[in-house]
């Protein structure tokens, strides 16, 4: 059960504020998630949801690629609720099983590709100790190019916060959804 009353609509916010609830309506269909808990503070979940459709629709890094990351960063925080929505999202984007597989078991990096390899080193240093090291810097900068890999860090903490929001604020993973290991 939530903390606070999950925002679930229209209803639950004042009129002044009903134009953010249709952003996020147009974005996701629904209030749900974290957006459940940002929309108790309209004018940052206004701020939030542009970074959705930034990652969406105009962001350089490919939807799979961005998927490794976001998946990698969103197992350390153990967001079920996140991960959830966003095995969704990579299988949209046609990240293989075995990757997404891997991640959910928190597993060795070596059976991926390089690139993909490179993407969860950097995430789950990031993750884990807010920093990562130069060798894992450079190998993505020197493959992408540096606003790239601006892109992808911005991804990878932009879903961490989400993870920080559902997680002080219990807020459940749907039952339909994918799980994380007990």
């Amino acid at each position: 059960m939530p903390r606070v009353a999950p925002i679930t609509g229209k209803a639950d916010v004042a009129p002044e504020h009903h134009h953010v609830v249709d952003e996020v309506l147009k974005v996701f269909g629904g209030v749900r998630g974290p957006f459940s808990m940002l929309l108790h503070s309209p004018k940052l979940a206004e701020r939030v949801i542009k970074l959705v459709t930034f990652f969406r629709d105009d962001s350089i890094v490919v939807d799979q690629l961005r998927s490794v990351g976001i998946l990698a960063a969103v197992r350390e925080r153990e967001a079920a609720y996140v991960w959830s929505a966003q095995v969704g999202a990579a299988k949209r984007n046609g990240l293989d099983e075995s990757v997404i597989d891997l991640l959910r078991a928190k597993g060795n990096p070596d059976k991926l590709t390089e690139e993909q390899r490179e993407i969860v080193v950097y995430a789950r240093q990031m993750m884990r100790t807010n920093k990562v090291d130069q060798a894992a810097f450079d190998a993505l900068q020197k493959r992408f190019g540096t606003q790239w890999l601006i892109e992808m860090t911005a991804a990878i903490n932009y879903f961490g916060m989400l993870c920080g929001i559902v997680n002080a604020f219990d807020v459940a993973a749907p039952p339909d959804g994918d799980k994380l290991p007990a």
